[in-house]
Parts: C-alpha cells; structure tokens; sequence
C-alpha cells in the first residue's frame, strides 16, 4: 500500500510535535517551509496547519507564495488537519477581526478566546467518535458560530472546540502535545480515503 504524503505547515509553531505523532503512526511528514517544498509533490493526500501565531503564519504563507496554491488545493477537497492557530487561518470569519486568511472553513473563530498563557488548561472531551480525549488549550480559541453545513465535534460549556466541513477539520485544542494518536488516526485515515 502507498504510503500517504501528509504536509505538515513548517513556517512557525508547533508543527514538529504533528511530525513526531505522524512518525509514530507510520507515516513520513513533509516539511513545507517554501513554495518549492509545495509544488515538490503533485498530489499531497493531506495537510496539516499546527498551532502558533496565526497572523505570522497568515504573512508568511503569502511572502513565501504558499497561500494561493494551499487555498486552492483546500477547496478542491484537500483532507486539512487544523489545531488552534490553523483553525484561525481556516476560518471565514474571525469575531471582531476583519482579518481572513484562506477562509475555507465557513465558521466564526474567537481568538484568544480562554484569555492569555495564563488562560491555558486541559480537559477531557469527546470529540465526535473519540471519547474522553485529553485535550490541551493554549490561549485556545473557539467557534461561536457555524454554518449550517458544518458539523460539531466537540464543546465545552456551550463553545465549540472542534468542527468538520467537507474535508476539513478544525481544533481549538493541541492534539499533538498529548500521548493519545487517536484524533491524528482518524485523520489519516480521511486521508486514506480521498
């Protein structure tokens, strides 16, 4: 069985933490650090956009000409795994922000919405079929609103945590920074699919 070439955004933030998981799992990551590294593949079976600072990683995908060619490929039904900051970068809307990044995943993201580092914190959750999930926050965002297309995954308190629209899912949470492989598997195994 072919291997899956899973890309992993390598500009800034936590994208070496989704490396080691995907190594874990069997699967060899592909760094995106420029365009080159982008068009090296003709057809990536996934992507991954990790946590960081969004509006970093936002201006960086358009110095290094990665946003047009990584938009496109999403929209064209690309399976993309995105956790807190790259949920950021997905999102149509961000709740008091014009600011919109690629704008594929037709939701409202609050930023920062836990508050600061200090507001950081972990919690059990289910997370569609994963239950009990580890979940660690860091100055986490969440949904407050999706469309009617879009299926939630996971809240707490009444705040949407993690979300999936077409080939896309969206994490308010950092699952690479847990021991549990269990929501990277089960997107991998979109991946297998597509």
């Amino acid at each position: 069985m072919k291997e899956l070439t899973i890309a992993v955004l390598a500009v800034q933030g936590a994208f070496r933490e989704h490396e080691d998981m995907l190594r874990r799992l069997g699967c060899t990551p592909h760094e995106i650090r420029e365009r080159a590294d982008w068009d090296a593949c003709p057809h990536w079976d996934g992507l991954i956009l990790p946590g960081g600072e969004s509006t970093v990683q936002g201006k960086l995908l358009h110095e290094l000409h990665l946003f047009e060619p990584i938009r496109q490929a999403i929209r064209d039904g690309l399976p993309v795994f995105a956790t807190c900051a790259g949920l950021i970068l997905l999102a149509e809307h961000l709740a008091d922000d014009e600011t919109v990044h690629l704008g594929t995943l037709p939701v409202t993201v609050r930023r920062n919405a836990y508050g600061r580092q200090l507001g950081s914190f972990s919690q059990n959750i289910d997370c569609g079929p994963v239950k009990d999930y580890p979940a660690i926050f860091i100055r986490a965002p969440y949904i407050e609103q999706v469309s009617a297309k879009v299926t939630p995954l996971a809240a707490i308190d009444n705040h949407i945590v993690a979300a999936r629209y077409q080939n896309q899912i969206g994490l308010a949470f950092h699952p690479e920074l847990t021991d549990d492989t269990r929501i990277h598997e089960a997107f991998l195994d979109l991946a297998k699919k597509e």
